[in-house]
């Protein structure tokens, strides 16, 4: 029996990088700020019909009413994300009670405006303060609810079942190489065991808390390794992995997915093997990461080639959502004799 290929020697994996402490909620994206201003616009468009006996005077109500609630929304907006960072640290009802507390100044500033200016002299302290507070407790549990991945339901039983990623063949895979390397490699096979070990214990870790890019390049690192014993020379991987981005912060075991899927599609199906390129970059505030992958023969022994339904892609594509909202960005599609899958994310901001 012939002694099996040992792997190239892995690029040394980065230090990973603990993410910093996240407040409840995060008024500071872009997402949160577009759906803010659009829920009040819809609020006052709502209350002012109640009031305005024809749609010309409903036209100039709601009008006038917008004139302070959006900038005392735009305010809260401001505040609370100026405030991030202190609050992440703090109690969870005490963070809630100066959103609410915040929501309600807010609105005052916003009832000031009107009155002042004179748009609507009998505009009211109470009504508006209120209102404020209730907008604000609204909000804020609305994104604590996101953030901690809660909602909606069917996208968390999608997370779930993700995290079950491990497919059963590769862990049989996996022991059958150690087996056939305990005698002609015993230090190889213990290594192989150690990244398998890693891999199932990062699987059954609590898919609430995010991982760093750094933490799942280590990963992805270790499962390369196991799949390099197993295809030798067949399987070339290149890294390109830039340090600064080593803190961005993703879902955690979302990479591990898709370099398992350059390899089942790209390598394992191709009878001369394939090529891997994992990349990772920063730019300004950007964080850029693609998983590239070498194209198999459409046929082969005059049958088609099996193409996967896309099911991992469109879960990593709902997870990158529901982390980074519409600050993140997932392309995946054909490049040539290539695969690419690319993901934009938030830079980690500097403490």
């Amino acid at each position: 029996m012939p002694a099996p290929l040992r792997p190239p020697a892995a690029a040394p994996a980065p230090a990973p990088q603990r993410p910093a402490a996240q407040p409840l909620f995060d008024a500071c994206r872009i997402g949160v700020v577009l759906r803010a201003v659009l829920a009040v616009q819809a609020l006052v468009a709502i209350a002012t019909l109640f009031v305005a006996p024809g749609f010309v005077d409903w036209l100039g109500l709601a009008a006038a009413v917008t004139g302070g609630a959006l900038p005392a929304t735009l305010l809260w907006l401001v505040a609370v994300c100026a405030l991030r960072r202190p609050m992440a640290r703090w109690p969870r009802r005490l963070q809630y009670a100066a959103g609410v507390l915040l929501g309600a100044a807010s609105a005052a500033y916003g009832c000031a405006l009107l009155r002042f200016t004179g748009v609507m002299p009998s505009a009211s302290w109470l009504a508006s303060g209120l209102a404020g507070a209730t907008f604000a407790g609204s909000a804020m549990v609305a994104m604590a609810l996101r953030a901690s991945g809660r909602t909606p339901a069917a996208t968390t039983a999608r997370l779930e079942e993700l995290q079950q990623r491990i497919r059963p063949h590769f862990l049989f895979n996996t022991l059958n190489s150690a087996i056939a390397l305990v005698r002609e490699a015993p230090a190889q096979a213990e290594t192989m065991l150690e990244d398998l070990s890693e891999l199932f214990r990062s699987a059954l870790a609590d898919p609430d808390q995010p991982a760093t890019l750094g933490d799942e390049i280590a990963l992805a690192q270790r499962y390369l390794a196991i799949e390099q014993v197993r295809f030798g020379r067949r399987m070339r991987v290149r890294w390109a992995v830039d340090p600064r981005a080593d803190g961005a912060r993703l879902p955690r075991l979302l990479l591990q997915p898709l370099v398992e899927n350059a390899v089942k599609h790209g390598v394992e199906p191709s009878p001369q093997g394939g090529k891997l390129r994992i990349r990772t970059e920063r730019r300004g505030a950007k964080v850029v990461i693609e998983v590239v992958n070498s194209l198999p023969p459409l046929y082969w022994a005059d049958a088609p080639l099996p193409r996967g339904h896309g099911i991992a892609l469109n879960n990593v594509r709902d997870r990158l959502k529901l982390l980074h909202d519409v600050q993140a960005s997932f392309r995946a599609g054909v490049d040539g004799d290539h695969y690419r899958v690319r993901i934009d994310i938030p830079a980690e901001e500097e403490p």
